[in-house]
């Protein structure tokens, strides 16, 4: 019987760290900012210094939100993401987006940045944000 309740927490843990890695991921700017829908090529081009129209901001290195959002959004890893950026930071076209360590940080730095970009996940999105792009 302990076997058996052993076994069905185990599955129900694995069950709820999928679903916490499934969670939806939004790009999102200043509620000020004249964008409203963006497609994820767009969105792709200034995460990954292919276009400045926008200051993008990432989240931590080590976060799953990192490692989801390139994913999701470019089919790249992070290690692909770092390598993409050490080309352009070495011609010099560009530099790495700034790195916050939580999704308050990226919302406070967008609600202070009409031209700020970034990406949160979609629960936690309020009105200092305004959502243009939702990732599956």
């Amino acid at each position: 019987m302990q076997k058996l309740f052993i076994k069905l927490a185990l599955v129900s843990t694995c069950m709820l760290a999928g679903l916490a890695a499934a969670a939806e991921i939004v790009v999102v700017v200043n509620p000020k900012n004249p964008a409203t829908r963006m497609f994820s090529e767009q969105a792709s081009q200034f995460f990954l210094g292919k276009s400045t129209m926008f200051v993008p901001l990432d989240q931590a290195e080590k976060s799953q939100i990192r490692a989801d959002f390139y994913q999701r959004l470019a089919g790249k890893d992070i290690s692909q993401v770092k390598a993409a950026w050490a080309k352009i930071i070495f011609t010099g076209k560009g530099v790495m987006p700034a790195e916050l360590h939580s999704t308050a940080e990226v919302k406070k730095a967008i609600a202070n940045d009409i031209n700020a970009i970034g990406y949160i996940e979609k629960s936690a999105v309020d009105d200092s944000v305004k959502v243009i792009l939702t990732l599956p």
